[in-house]
This record gives structure tokens, sequence and C-alpha cells, in this order.
């Protein structure tokens, strides 16, 4: 579904991917793993088409990506929840998810508000709340109800337990779970290990800028040269 080639991305004249090349495949959970500046984040943002890339290709359900505007690769089909969230902290949380859904509202279209707000309740509780009002799990249900209100058939998310409480942190595998149970693609960027590892089909580490470790989740819990060296776990 996802391919990249040889790619080569940084901030400005910082590179900070040098020849970084993976896939993933459809109804799968690709976890992507490493340190903290190990070049995760970046990675997505090629994607997305928020850094352009230098060289390398990134090609989505064959077509290609390199050099889209984000607003089109998001038209394609791929939906991202940064690490940041980034919802509108002066719109309510009716108004944040309204936007997503008259955007990308369509005949047929496998997620509705009603759909969203049955997966996430507390929203439903929470819909005349401005976004500044939410707690940081609100938030992140509320980042993630709006990319799926995008219908996309690649959900990417960069840390999305990241400073959540472990209840919360519960919660979102669950729904991510569910999610993985209605054959959604994942592309997960996770410090959590345990979280990664057992929500994902696929494991890659990323490290000096490009793809240090392929495997499985068993193989890498099962790895304890490999955490040691890329993921200092």
């Amino acid at each position: 579904m996802l391919e990249i080639e040889d790619l080569h991305t940084g901030y400005g004249e910082t590179q900070v991917i040098h020849g970084l090349s993976l896939a993933a495949s459809p109804g799968r959970v690709l976890a992507l793993l490493g340190r903290n500046g190990a070049g995760k984040t970046t990675t997505l943002k090629a994607i997305m088409g928020l850094l352009p890339a230098s060289r390398g290709s990134i090609r989505f359900e064959g077509r290609p990506l390199t050099g889209l505007r984000p607003f089109e690769v998001a038209k394609r089909g791929v939906a991202y929840v940064p690490e940041t969230r980034d919802i509108f902290p002066s719109l309510t949380v009716r108004e944040n998810l309204e936007l997503a859904g008259r955007r990308f509202a369509r005949a047929g279209a496998a997620w509705t508000m009603e759909r969203v707000l049955s997966v996430f309740p507390r929203l439903g509780e929470r819909l005349a709340n401005g976004g500044a009002q939410l707690s940081g799990g609100e938030q992140q249900m509320l980042a993630i109800a709006r990319a799926l209100l995008m219908n996309p058939r690649l959900l990417i998310l960069d840390e999305p337990t990241e400073g959540l409480a472990p209840i919360i942190v519960e919660h979102i595998y669950d729904k991510l779970s569910d999610l993985k149970g209605d054959g959604l693609t994942l592309l997960l960027v996770e410090q959590n290990f345990g979280f990664a590892t057992s929500l994902a089909d696929d494991v890659r580490i990323v490290g000096r800028g490009t793809i240090a470790w392929a495997g499985t989740p068993d193989a890498i819990r099962a790895d304890a040269q490999a955490q040691a060296q890329w993921l200092g776990v």
C-alpha cells in the first residue's frame, strides 16, 4: 500500500533521513520504532508532503506522493495524527469534527459523525466544549476521530500515547486494535515499546537515518541486542 524507496530528506541543509526504504502492507499495522531524534517523525512528515524529498520516491497504492502538497496527500486517502495533535483549540469538539466530516463526506462513507462518537463516546459528552478545554487524552481522541472522518485507507499516528495516563493509553490501544480488526492499515510511530509491539504486525527500527532493523514483534521482543543498540530498551 505504501512504498518508500531510497528516501533522503531533512530540514534545510540538515539531512536527517539517508536512503530509507520501507513498505506497509494493506490491512496491517507497521510500527516504526527508534530513539528520539532517529528520524521517525521526519519520515512521516515526508510522506505527508510537509517536508520535501531531496531524493527517492514515496508511492501510495502505486501512485507517487513525492512532490504533492499535504492536502493532496490527504485527498489520496492518507490521514495523519501528528504528535502535536493539532486540533483547533478555539473551536468546539463538534466544530473540529464537522470540518473534517464536511470536507470528506461522501455517500456510503464508512466513517460518519455518529460512528466516531460511538467509538469515542467521551467526545459526545464534550461536543460543546472548546478544544483548549479538553484533557490530553480527550484531545488525542479528537485528533484520531477527526482523522477517521477523512475516511482514510492509511492512518498514520505519531506518538499517540505520549503524555497520557495509563488508563487512557489502554483505551487508545483498544480503539486502535478495533481499527486494525476492521482492516484499516496503520503506520504507527510509538516510544512505548509494549504498546507498539502488541499492536503491530510488522516492525521497522529507524537508526542513523535509515532502516536499521526489520522483522516481527516477536523477533524484536526476543532480540535484546537490537533493543539495546537501537532503542535503549
